[in-house]
């Protein structure tokens, strides 16, 4: 899904919202296999500076993205709302599993595709490269990354 898929107009789409650095994003909620309690992750020596080790999820082996490091934002420590976001995205043709780390999970939502727009060129404080677009919902604003680009950009 583009930038201009997404801001189409076109019927609303559900999405998972989460917390992450203080700020709102969505991932489709179709995407979404399940949440998790932060659970123990294994560090992967010489793993891509991303991805924080891997779990196991019931018999398989997820590799886990902080989000946070991806986006260049701060890193905190874990809390009592820290989710794993387990996902299945569709990588060159092949459906992978991958755990998403996230500050806090909050609802499913519907967000209208007329009120995703692109995402700026200036002022953003992480990775805009990643962002699909930033969605209104009245007086917030939500951020859309854009999963597969997260896993096979640099």
């Amino acid at each position: 899904m583009t930038n201009t898929a997404l801001a189409s107009g076109g019927p609303a789409f559900e999405a998972l919202t989460l917390g992450l650095g203080g700020e709102i994003f969505a991932i489709d909620a179709s995407i979404v296999h399940e949440i998790l309690d932060l659970v123990s992750v294994t560090e992967v020596p010489g793993a891509r500076d991303f991805v924080g080790g891997l779990i196991n999820v019931r018999g398989k082996v997820v590799p886990v993205a902080d989000l946070r490091l991806k986006f260049g934002m701060e890193q905190t420590p874990p809390t009592l709302d820290t989710r794993v976001v387990v996902v299945e995205i569709d990588l060159d043709g092949e459906i992978t599993v991958v755990g998403l780390l996230a500050d806090k999970v909050f609802e499913v939502t519907e967000i209208g595709r007329a009120s995703i727009e692109s995402t700026p060129d200036i002022g953003m404080k992480w990775r805009a490269d990643f962002i699909k677009g930033i969605g209104k919902r009245g007086t917030d604003f939500i951020v859309i990354p854009d999963i597969v680009r997260l896993f096979t950009a640099d």
